[in-house]
């Protein structure tokens, strides 16, 4: 059973109408990135991006199921009374009513289908198959074994209808996850609305934690905010009024104001959920030979079985038209390669839906594949195996000054500070800072800060701060290579805080995971090399380059793939696009990654956790793994009863089981896939 389109699907209706659509259509609802993600009954907007109508996997309910139910109970009724009780009654014309009667609810709609397809030129496709071997059936007598034909196609079908709603609800999840609501100024009122409602000119507050949704200008006299999605830099960006802010940065300080620039069609969100709907345009090369072959072979089967039916005319002593046309109408129902042309590319979305499921995008089933073949993975810094948030690391104290007293007295101090730095003080010291009094506080930009506490005059900021006031400190501090805050207390130096980026939690077992597959890890960024050997070190990276920008970014990938290296780069800032694209598999941090990146990437990990990277290469393997198994159970069965059928050793009910029977294992087989937990 076969239609020229591999992903092509048939879903019904509530009457059980049976309507076509290509499988891409039925994963991905062609609704814009409002209506999958913020279904709102509350809003009236004809395009504010709501759905206000049910989720289509529930619309038609049992009711798409009834039509087969009523075929099989009078098909199981009509099999007893022909096999066991045998009435007299049940002969002639009754007994070909109540067949007819079992045939027509799921022949009817498939039937329409054939006309349609033919009246657009597609006369080989799966529709007319069914219809001429079930109708052949009926003119030969055997009306049981064509009633059962059509049932199993249709249970195959609301199989495959089911496996397909399900990488679509998966897909879905993932996106729900994303931000849903803005708090937008309108006059002297605050509202809570979905982005999509925000328009250009309107003022949006962000609060201190909270991802900016839409693009705008900072209407605050100052805010800081994580970009390290967007520049690379692991160190925030101190905004003044007047720049600009992009959706993905997350505000540090204080509640900001933002005018917006941008719709919200235009954000970073739309596109991704574009990207979804897109995920099935780019075919794996397995799903490309299997269209190309379905093209070739189906008219040759039609051909094949007229011969069968025909041709033993001129060379058969006691030639039997019936009996020639059972053979062929044998032939043609075990020869539809409905099993491939379904469970080969439902196999590939099950393998998307899995992945989706846990927070991975492939944009296509042609990059499952590709990643089945990776021996390299490249990677980024600073947002991909880093958290790109500053935490203390590491605390030195002058002769005689107890590290927790100089955190205690620094963190009381910096509390009086919205600088992200001191934010991180404030955070590793903890509460024990309440019962100090902190008074004649002064912030001193591009220095530090300083101030009274309990009495004593501290100071806390960088080298300048301490020249600027004659302190001496030791000379090593200025070696050092992240981030740090001198203290002085009362005049003296009194201690060093060192604060850099955080290695991600499960960075080190990605690493040990991909060295398990026997998959080489490589670390390029443009941070200090002594800091990149340090985290490439800490993680046990075989090769680590720094100090790179990004055009040399992309050098030292060509010079990977000119070794001939499969490889696969990683990374979420706008610098790391370009070497996204030139990899064979480019792969975005999608929680913070910048748009650029995200567009380009053929891969999308939706919670920036470097873990993903080795379960998009297992999901990779395995789905190759059943795809390959669904070929092997596919034209092994088929072949077999093939020669079986042309011999006339096989009956419609083998036919059956070869087509239908083994397109429903295919089809198990394939939602397997989604079932794995990793």
């Amino acid at each position: 059973m076969i239609n020229n389109d591999p992903n092509h699907v048939h879903t019904y209706d509530a009457h059980g109408t049976m309507t076509c659509c290509s499988l891409q259509e039925k994963i991905y609802v062609k609704a814009d990135a409002a209506r999958l993600i913020h279904p709102r009954p509350e809003s009236h907007s004809e395009d504010d991006g709501h759905d206000h109508g049910h989720d289509d996997d529930h619309d038609s309910g049992w009711k798409i199921y009834l039509p087969v139910a009523i075929s099989l109970m009078l098909l199981l009724t009509g099999v007893a009374l022909d096999n066991w009780l045998k009435p007299a009654w049940f002969s002639g014309w009754l007994r070909f009513v109540w067949f007819g009667s079992a045939y027509l609810p799921v022949a009817l709609p498939v039937m329409k289908e054939a006309f349609e397809a033919m009246r657009k030129g597609s006369i080989f496709n799966e529709f007319t198959l069914m219809s001429i071997a079930t109708l052949g059936a009926f003119y030969i007598g055997e009306y049981a074994e064509g009633v059962a034909v059509m049932i199993f196609y249709t249970i195959g079908e609301l199989f495959q209808q089911a496996a397909v709603n399900r990488a679509k609800r998966s897909i879905k999840a993932l996106l729900d996850v994303r931000p849903d609501i803005v708090t937008v100024l309108r006059g002297d009122k605050i509202f809570t609305v979905s982005p999509g409602e925000v328009l250009p000119g309107e003022f949006i507050q962000v609060r201190p934690g909270e991802k900016v949704a839409l693009d705008g200008m900072l209407e605050s006299e100052t805010a800081s905010f994580n970009t390290a999605a967007l520049t690379g830099e692991s160190k925030p960006d101190t905004k003044t009024k007047g720049e600009a802010v992009f959706a993905g940065m997350i505000n540090l300080s204080t509640v900001s104001d933002i005018r917006v620039t941008s719709l919200f069609k235009d954000s970073k969100l739309s596109r991704i959920l574009e990207m979804v709907q897109d995920a099935t345009a780019r075919k794996s090369k397995t799903q490309l030979f299997i269209s190309r072959f379905a093209k070739i072979y189906t008219p040759v089967v039609v051909a094949l079985a007229a011969c069968i039916a025909l041709l033993p005319y001129f060379f058969v002593e006691n030639y039997v038209f019936n009996d020639w046309l059972y053979r062929a109408l044998v032939f043609l129902v075990i020869s539809c390669p409905c099993a491939l042309v379904i469970s080969i590319p439902l196999g590939y979305f099950g393998g998307i839906g899995l992945a989706s499921r846990n927070g991975i995008l492939f944009k296509g089933s042609n990059f499952l594949d590709v990643m089945t073949q990776i021996n390299t993975v490249v990677m980024d810094k600073t947002g991909t195996l880093t958290m790109g948030v500053f935490k203390v690391q590491n605390v030195d104290t002058a002769p005689g000054i107890e590290p927790t007293k100089l955190v205690q007295i620094a963190a009381a101090l910096e509390s009086k500070s919205t600088h992200p730095v001191a934010l991180a003080v404030v955070e590793y010291a903890g509460k024990s800072t309440s019962n100090l009094a902190v008074s004649e506080v002064e912030e001193i930009s591009g220095h530090g800060i300083r101030g009274n506490v309990s009495g004593q005059k501290v100071l806390a900021g960088n080298v300048k701060m301490m020249q600027k006031f004659d302190i001496a400190y030791p000379p090593d501090v200025e070696k050092i290579v992240e981030t740090f805050v001198l203290i002085a207390i009362n005049g003296q130096y009194s201690g060093c805080i060192t604060i850099a980026d955080e290695v991600k939690d499960d960075a080190k077992s990605t690493i040990d995971e991909l060295h398990k597959m026997g998959i080489q890890t490589v670390m390029l960024s443009g941070d200090k090399s002594s800091v990149v050997q340090k985290v490439a070190s800490l993680l046990g990276i075989d090769t680590a380059f720094g100090d790179l920008l990004p055009e040399d970014k992309v050098e030292k990938v060509q010079t990977l793939k000119n070794e001939g290296r499969h490889l696969a780069f990683v990374g979420d800032g706008v610098n790391d696009a370009p070497v996204v694209a030139l990899a064979d598999a480019g792969i975005a941090m999608g929680g913070l990654g910048s748009d650029a990146t995200i567009e380009t990437a053929d891969i999308v990990i939706q919670n920036d956790q470097p873990s993903k990277i080795a379960s998009a290469v297992k999901i990779g393997k395995i789905t190759r793994r059943i795809v390959w198994q669904n070929i092997g159970l596919a034209m092994g069965v088929k072949m077999a009863v093939l020669i079986l059928g042309a011999g006339g050793l096989a009956t419609l009910w083998e036919a059956v089981f070869a087509d239908v029977g083994v397109a429903l294992l295919a089809i198990l087989n394939a939602v397997r896939v989604q079932r794995i937990q990793f």
